[in-house]
């Protein structure tokens, strides 16, 4: 709620959720001729690569998982010192701020992680040319701000705005430092820099907050840790500072950078679309009730997805690069792993979404509930295409991640409109699930498709995650109505029988006693 959902990424390491990605160091091309499973082959790359990957992924869940928790915390007490109408300026201006924070860097974090040469050779280029771009549009949202906040529905939002922005020239400043800590798989120094940077966001936040400055201690809070944030990633970095242009390597970083830059400014437009035409049509105190909701649904998101971010661009990259049949490899354990994880928390989000509103924070946010349970459709869809932009990015079909979000833009705004027109908050939730379900998935699977990536085999896998699923949500909704009028009973019975349900049938037995086991050589024996 404190503006973490929509944040793209926990502050200027990661420039962005999008961009927050790890690189590994060559290990040579694969071996001609390799024996299936072998030393060169698809399945062992993918296996060496996830090897390379797990401590940094390590590291970024929980770094991840301290900083949800913490901003979570905040949020309960910031949702007692602030009115509805303070979170709907705030959203306005985050609305502006993340849209910034996809195109801020025109790309340059992404290929500077994935460049192929010394880092040396083109950070000074990737410097100036981060700078410039962050600062440039710095300049022009502060001439734009007020007709922002205007379209927005509130005009009262332009100095927030102007504040919250600034976080994005940090973001610039600080692009190539960041990229060099993803290359080496330095997420420890990341997840440092991030709690450091929070432990100065939530302090600001809460005492300006109780000091009366509305929605002022958001945007406050958030630019002072950024700024701490990012002083230590250049400290961690340890990258020498220098500036320089060399126009070949400009050209290369810009060829690769601009079309995902575009792909992600139209995903910016995704995220944020929302906000603008539910402030606009309906007011920025309905707003603030949906913001509630959609920070929310953004937890898992925040959470797992942006961990894995660190790790997915630069691992399909090096699959792509040795073996494109490794890359179909990967994809085949990834999605079902991924929907498997997602699956559930969505349904049982959906589900609850009443009984988790009004336990966590209280009756008057109960109005957030009935746009929760279709934002929590919103989510899986989200992070699944999250999980399709990188794999196309790797494979170096960047234009193919523009179609996919600039596809499902065009089908969103219009559904948006009629939706808050037709059914309120409400009504703009529905038309953004369905254009997830309906548009957006059917995309991400055509551009895979058509990259050459084979998905027969992930179809034949989903079969117990789906079935899982449909029986979680059946127990869920009976157990919740028999536990009506008590939250905390909803989500500990109905909650938890669904989740058991779901386990039972999506993990294989072999598997479940093998945990059984490790749980019972957990307990001591004098115990038992």
């Amino acid at each position: 709620m404190a503006g973490d959902g929509r944040r793209r990424g926990g502050g200027p390491a990661g420039g962005g959720e999008r961009y927050d990605m790890t690189h590994t160091q060559d290990a040579g091309p694969a071996t001609a001729g390799a024996e299936p499973g072998g030393p060169g082959s698809p399945a062992s790359q993918v296996g060496e690569i996830g090897r390379q990957a797990g401590r940094g992924l390590r590291w970024s869940v929980l770094g991840n998982l301290l900083l949800k928790a913490g901003s979570f915390a905040m949020s309960l007490v910031l949702a007692r010192l602030l009115a509805p109408q303070d979170f709907g300026l705030y959203a306005i201006a985050l609305s502006a701020s993340q849209f910034i924070v996809y195109i801020n860097d025109a790309g340059i974090i992404a290929a500077t992680v994935q460049w192929r040469g010394r880092l040396e050779d083109v950070a000074p280029t990737a410097t100036v040319v981060a700078i410039s771009s962050s600062t440039a549009l710095y300049g022009l949202f502060w001439i734009v701000a007020p007709y922002f906040a205007a379209l927005s529905g509130s005009e009262s939002a332009t100095g927030v705005i102007r504040v919250l922005t600034a976080v994005n020239l940090v973001y610039g400043m600080t692009a190539v430092r960041s990229a060099a800590l993803m290359r080496r798989f330095e997420q420890d120094k990341i997840t440092k820099a991030n709690m450091v940077g929070f432990l100065v966001t939530a302090p600001v936040s809460i005492t300006l907050a109780a000091g009366g400055a509305g929605a002022y201690s958001f945007a406050c809070g958030q630019l002072a840790g950024a700024v701490v944030t990012g002083v230590l990633v250049v400290a961690f970095a340890k990258v020498r500072i220098g500036f320089g242009v060399d126009r070949a390597t400009a050209r290369r970083l810009l060829v690769f950078g601009l079309p995902l830059c575009a792909g992600l400014g139209v995903e910016g437009v995704l995220l944020n679309a929302d906000a603008v035409v539910v402030g606009k049509t309906l007011g920025v105190t309905l707003l603030g009730y949906y913001l509630l909701a959609f920070n929310i649904s953004s937890w898992l998101p925040g959470l797992v997805g942006t961990a894995v971010r660190y790790v997915a661009l630069p691992s399909f990259s090096r699959l792509a690069e040795e073996d494109p049949g490794a890359v179909s490899l990967g994809v085949r354990r990834a999605l079902p792993l991924l929907i498997s994880i997602v699956l559930p928390i969505g349904v049982l989000l959906g589900t609850l979404a009443p009984a988790v509103v009004v336990f966590l924070y209280g009756e008057r946010w109960r109005p957030s509930a009935e746009v929760l349970s279709f934002l929590a459709i919103v989510m899986v869809v989200r992070m699944l295409t999250a999980l399709v932009f990188d794999i196309l990015a790797a494979m170096g079909a960047t234009t193919a991640t523009l179609w996919l979000n600039l596809g499902w833009a065009v089908a969103l705004i219009p559904a948006l409109i009629a939706g808050a027109h037709l059914g309120g908050i409400r009504g703009a939730a529905i038309g953004h699930a369905t254009v997830a379900v309906v548009v957006a998935l059917p995309l991400a699977v055509l551009a895979l498709h058509t990259t050459g990536v084979a998905l027969s085999p992930v179809v034949s896998a989903l079969g117990r995650p789906l079935l899982g699923g449909a029986l979680c949500a059946a127990v869920t909704v009976t157990l919740a109505h028999l536990t009506e009028g008590t939250p905390f009973a909803q989500l500990a019975v109905a909650g938890g029988a669904g989740a058991l349900v779901y386990v039972l049938v999506v993990v294989p037995r072999a598997e479940l006693r093998r945990l059984g086991g490790r749980a019972a050589a957990l307990i001591p024996a004098r115990s038992r």
